[in-house]
């Protein structure tokens, strides 16, 4: 079992910036690929970034594309959402997700994805 703790979400204006972390622990070793979802209120729950276990292929929704960037520290097993220029459509619970997979087929669709974590809100203000 893999465990993902999400933290850094809060309230913030728009036009501001947060940064999303992820750690993930338990069985760990081996290739994952780590993603990050959203979801709204009412809304189904979208793909926003994914990353490569090695880190050298990224993929971002075309709605967060130039604002948002996706990274990953392997030794310290994490992995960062840094969110520049926020709108008040970002505003969601973002979900850590990651599987034990190099491929990249189809990472934009989390039923890809074996182990989420449990959420954390970003509320942006008008």
């Amino acid at each position: 079992q893999v465990q993902l703790v999400e933290s850094g979400g809060g309230l913030v204006q728009a036009g501001g910036s947060l940064r999303l972390s992820c750690a993930a622990s338990g069985r760990t070793s081996g290739s994952y690929i780590m993603a990050w979802f959203r979801q709204a209120p009412g809304k189904e729950r979208d793909f926003v970034a994914a990353i490569s276990w090695n880190g050298d292929r990224t993929d971002l929704a075309d709605s967060v594309k130039g604002r948002f960037t996706i990274s990953r520290d392997n030794a310290k097993k994490t992995v960062f959402l840094q969110m520049n220029s926020l709108k008040p459509e970002d505003t969601a619970v973002y979900y850590c997700a990651t599987a034990p997979r190099r491929a990249t087929t189809s990472w934009t669709n989390l039923n890809y994805y074996n182990y989420w974590g449990q959420g954390t809100q970003v509320t942006v203000s008008s």
